[in-house]
């Protein structure tokens, strides 16, 4: 069993993110993990990433604030939406993916993804 506290988490500074600290809570360096990692991303209001895609396909819980969040398909199509606390959403293998708060509130998000 690996367990990891909060306030012992370390913190990684992800490509194209701004304004946010991002804390590894499980695998790659915060511990043993075969096929998965989870870290938690605190957006200060302003705060975003970039429009990128990605290998690996990602699942994102936001636990507190409003997230907006824009998707572009393969195809080219964008798909924009506002994720609230307790709402979900996934990112297949490919699919550019951009976070951003727009509130004056931080927002707090949970990052599931494979190695």
């Amino acid at each position: 069993m690996q367990i990891t506290r909060l306030n012992e988490a370390q913190t990684y500074q992800a490509p194209n993110h701004d304004g946010m600290t991002c804390y590894r809570l499980q695998g790659k360096e915060a511990g043993p993990s075969e096929k998965m990692w989870m870290g938690m991303s605190v957006i200060e209001p302003g705060g975003q990433t970039g429009l990128d895609g990605s290998p690996s396909e990602k699942i994102y819980f936001v636990l507190e604030g409003e997230l907006s969040v824009i998707c572009e398909m393969p195809d080219g199509l964008r798909i924009e939406t506002k994720l609230y606390a307790n709402d979900s959403c996934t990112f297949l293998a490919g699919e550019k993916r951009q976070l951003r708060n727009l509130s004056n509130s931080v927002v707090k998000v949970l990052l599931a993804m494979s190695i």
